[in-house]
């Protein structure tokens, strides 16, 4: 069997694997990406690092700094974190981006550090990104963050891999952001969940790299780890374009050349014809049309062509972060805007990618009309994407916007609406005041396709248990009813960035802002359990490490988000998967949203099953890695005791 693209370029960064062997789906491997980036949680990654005992950063070129989330935040106290994280790359050598620069994702895209067939991670959720230009972007956790300044290396689990074909060719009036909604509503039970997607066929041929940017980014929020398209002609004019325009500027060692455009010619990664793939979607583009997704959930689409008819009034409109804020996307807007204003009662805030997307949109006279029409213009940065800084929603208020999440409380309060859309459509129903398509344009039926595939895996039973680790738990479930748990509602926005709260603290603030009551009802020793997809979200490691220091033993679900699952054995933190489990509890009167069952469980790890009176729910035992990562109380203590042999 040969291998997908996903694969080939894990191949070629996997460290230590035996001679002659080809990596495969499922497999934990050790890896050293090109290039790591972290933002503001920088100010997290160094005492981590630190504490690793390592004063040296590894490799000064594989690490990228760039100060974007809380840039509207000038306080002494953030002023000050962002001058000691500027300090700290200066003395280790690392490429440094300040406050205004602009949004990490886009400064690794346009400054070179992105380039097909690399792989390259960030401490970010949205690092899916990188696959629009034919890198393998993921996210990794602020722990393997700190694993990879000292190492160079940390460890993944490849994922089963998607293949999504594109057929046919997007309307007049659609965009990039329209395909990732389409594909996030038309395939929401859960078809890419935890899967690096490729994309594929003659569809690709409309798309530019600006829409395929922003349709990477938001594979995030459709389930996916990996969002990768393919190097072909459309990424090598892109390339060749800022190849021109480094040798204008005079660099000496650019990061993007014709010497290294040939070389990316010479090394085209392309899928074996046997490769297998676990699951095998299609979407037609002359299908898709504007659709918005939500209020407050992404993968509940709406055709414009309905919702404008409800004349759903909003309050605030957006046109920022890291998905749909680049040049293409103001230009979208500045037409639809020109030469008119914005609709009392409406605010419509902007802010670019970069501040070089917004020096060229202003070049371009496309930021001045926009301006002119009335937006707010704001610093380059994520800002109200993550509920900071000027513009958020207050309680009962409505928006509108071009960003990718659209969660409970995200962007403000949590008794706020917020609906996802393309640029063009943002504008379009800042100036009428409620949601409006820019023109009108028909829903046609979305054309559904999906495969499954199947390989046989051989599965051991049972598994040894390493010394120190437990062969057994047992408490009582306290079972939250819920699929989708993002990370927002675990541990939210008001808490994340402040790097000083103390573990108690961090336990005594867990789901607040999902269920005000689950601190009063969790108990020490409980045995947490959720629903699917469980952690979704923001990459943010609290959400596991929150639930940890609130003293749950561990936590059950029908499946989890990889990177959270990631957090939470990164820091020692155990999750099962048990779907048996959780359907067993969905059969009982249970509806608030937290719920004290009064069933004790024990979880035999040895046997790889839970058992709840006289019932048995099995469960894959964990492996070694798994195992090791626990018994030292993650993969910190695991590298420390590693330096210390």
């Amino acid at each position: 069997m040969g291998q997908t693209r996903v694969e080939k370029i894990v191949q070629h960064y996997a460290v230590g694997l035996p001679s002659g062997h080809s990596v495969r789906s499922g497999e934990i491997v050790t890896i050293q990406p090109q290039h790591v980036m972290t933002h503001d949680n920088t100010g997290a990654v160094i005492p981590k690092f630190q504490s690793i005992g390592a004063d040296r950063i590894f490799d000064p070129k594989q690490p990228v700094f760039c100060l974007d989330h809380d840039v509207q935040n000038i306080s002494e106290k953030n002023q000050a974190k962002y001058a000691a994280i500027e300090a700290f790359a200066k003395a280790q050598g690392v490429d440094f981006y300040p406050a205004g620069a602009g949004i990490g994702h886009q400064i690794m895209v346009e400054q070179g550090y992105v380039l097909p067939g690399t792989l390259v991670v960030a401490s970010d959720s949205h690092s899916n990104l990188y696959g629009g230009l034919g890198a393998l972007g993921t996210p990794v956790v602020r722990t393997d963050a700190a694993a990879i300044w000292a190492t160079g290396t940390t460890w993944w689990e490849i994922p089963p891999v998607a293949k999504v074909t594109l057929t046919g060719q997007l309307p007049a009036g659609a965009t990039g952001k329209d395909v990732i909604i389409a594909l996030c509503g038309l395939y929401n039970q859960d078809e890419v969940l935890n899967h690096a997607v490729e994309f594929h066929g003659p569809g690709l041929a409309c798309l530019n790299v600006e829409q395929r940017l922003t349709i990477a980014n938001m594979t995030t929020e459709w389930g996916a780890l990996v969002g990768l398209f393919p190097y072909d002609k459309i990424a090598r004019e892109y390339l060749k374009q800022r190849a021109r325009q480094f040798a204008e500027q005079g660099l000496i060692e650019p990061r993007i050349s014709k010497k290294i455009i040939a070389r990316l010619d010479d090394d085209r990664i392309e899928p074996d014809p046997d490769a297998f793939y676990a699951v095998e979607l299609e979407l037609n583009l002359d299908e898709v049309t504007p659709h918005v997704a939500g209020p407050n959930e992404v993968k509940r689409m709406v055709p414009l062509s309905e919702i404008e008819k409800d004349k759903v009034k909003i309050h605030k409109a957006y046109l920022l972060s890291c998905v749909n804020a680049r040049l293409g996307d103001f230009a979208d807007a500045a037409k639809v805007v020109k030469g008119r204003k914005v609709a009392k009662g409406v605010e419509f805030y902007i802010a670019a990618a970069s501040a070089e997307v917004q020096k060229e949109a202003e070049r371009q006279g496309y930021w001045l009309t926009l301006v002119n029409a009335g937006a707010k213009p704001l610093p380059s940065g994520c800002g109200p994407c993550i509920g900071l800084g000027t513009g958020t929603l207050e309680a009962g208020q409505v928006g509108i916007s071009a960003t990718n999440r659209n969660f409970k409380g995200r962007m403000g309060h949590p008794d706020s609406q917020v609906y996802l859309s393309s640029p063009a459509v943002v504008a379009a129903s800042a100036l009428a005041g409620h949601i409006k398509a820019p023109a009108p344009m028909e829903a046609i039926t979305l054309t559904k396709k999906v495969n499954r595939n199947k390989v046989d895996r051989a599965e051991s039973s049972e598994v040894a248990i390493l010394p120190g680790f437990p062969e057994s738990l047992t408490g009582e479930l306290l079972y939250l009813p819920k699929d989708n748990m993002n990370t927002d509602g675990i541990y939210g926005k008001d808490y994340t960035y402040k790097d000083d709260m103390t573990p108690e603290a961090m336990g005594k603030v867990a789901f607040l802002n999902y269920d005000p009551e689950f601190q009063s009802l969790a108990k020490e020793g409980d045995l947490l359990v959720g629903g699917a997809n469980f952690g979704s979200g923001s990459s943010r490691e609290q959400a596991a490490t929150a639930i940890q220091f609130r003293g749950i033993q561990l936590v059950i679900a029908t499946s989890f988000s990889n990177t959270y699952k990631r957090n939470a054995f990164n820091n020692g933190f155990i999750c099962i998967e048990c779907p048996a489990l959780v359907e067993r509890l969905k059969q009982q009167d249970f509806e608030a949203p937290t719920n004290r069952t009064g069933l004790a469980a024990t979880v035999d790890f040895k046997r790889g099953r839970i058992t709840l009176d006289s019932e048995v729910y099995p469960f894959a035992p964990l492996s070694e890695t798994a195992q090791r990562l626990v018994i030292a109380g993650g993969v910190e203590n695991m590298i420390r005791q590693q330096r210390e042999e």
